[in-house]
């Protein structure tokens, strides 16, 4: 399917979708004008962390490509196509579209030069400045829901408005596993107003080194899978919200890699050897 027209287009009203559609291109592009082309530009930015002026010239120009991942990151076409993709390998792997149970937990993140401090701040706990991203994931390691706050921005604090959402949005929901950061009134709050039971994984006071935590790791494997999309290693975005979606883009990204066979993620545990 192409964006622009199919006929020729006067160069008056040529102009005027330049000027006013920036996502709708003339006729003379229309061969970088597919759906897939833009698409394939957005991941390449998510992947390999280059800048949108930065993109290869075989792309549609890239602030055409930028207003298209601005428009979709709007309306909510991003969020609609993640939640397909995830659905399907929900299915795939023999579990209900809805889940019952999710995992919390957070992630801080360097900020860039362009990062306002308005939106940004400091974790004493992780030394770093910047902002922080909470992940809500499904026992697959499937992203549920995604907020940015402020690095200096509790857990706790941050998770009301998420849990808040995903209870809206998921009404199955009945349990959610989180660290010892989410503790405190919070385990309180959500049994009496959301009907969540929160459990506190901790980890034990005389263990020394990594030790794999029951459920926690799974949250924990999908935040390095996030690590892996360069423009996710660092914050370079203005708005929270495109860092939001540059997350939802980059599992689309690895979802869509599942369901066409091309790599293992790791969803499900392989069966014992006999």
């Amino acid at each position: 399917m192409l964006l622009g027209p199919q006929r020729p287009t006067h160069p008056h009203r040529a102009k005027h979708l330049q000027d006013h559609s920036p996502w709708s291109l003339d006729t003379t592009n229309r061969a970088l004008t597919s759906w897939h082309c833009m698409l394939d530009a957005v991941r390449y930015v998510v992947d390999n962390g280059v800048k949108w002026a930065s993109l290869p010239a075989d792309f549609p120009p890239y602030r055409r490509v930028h207003a298209f991942a601005r428009r979709w990151q709007a309306t909510g076409l991003l969020a609609e196509f993640h939640d397909r993709l995830r659905d399907r390998v929900r299915d795939q792997e023999g579990r209900a579209v809805d889940p019952t149970a999710a995992i919390v937990d957070s992630q801080s993140v360097r900020a860039a030069a362009n990062i306002p401090r308005s939106t940004s701040g400091w974790d004493g706990g992780k030394k770093v400045a910047g902002r922080k991203r909470h992940v809500v994931v499904d026992c697959l390691g499937l992203v549920l829901g995604v907020t940015m706050t402020a690095a200096s921005v509790q857990d706790r604090d941050a998770a009301i408005g998420l849990l808040e959402r995903l209870r809206t949005e998921y009404l199955s929901l009945r349990l959610v596993w989180a660290d010892g950061g989410y503790a405190g009134r919070l385990v309180a709050w959500a049994a009496e107003n959301l009907g969540l039971v929160l459990e506190i994984v901790r980890r034990c006071d005389d263990t020394t080194g990594f030790v794999v935590l029951p459920r926690r790791w799974v949250v924990e494997r999908t935040l390095s899978w996030l690590m892996r999309s360069r423009r996710l290693v660092r914050d370079y975005e203005t708005l929270p919200v495109m860092h939001e979606a540059m997350v939802l883009w980059s599992m689309t990204m690895l979802i869509s890699g599942r369901l066409a066979g091309r790599h293992s993620t790791g969803l499900s545990r392989s069966a014992p050897a006999r």
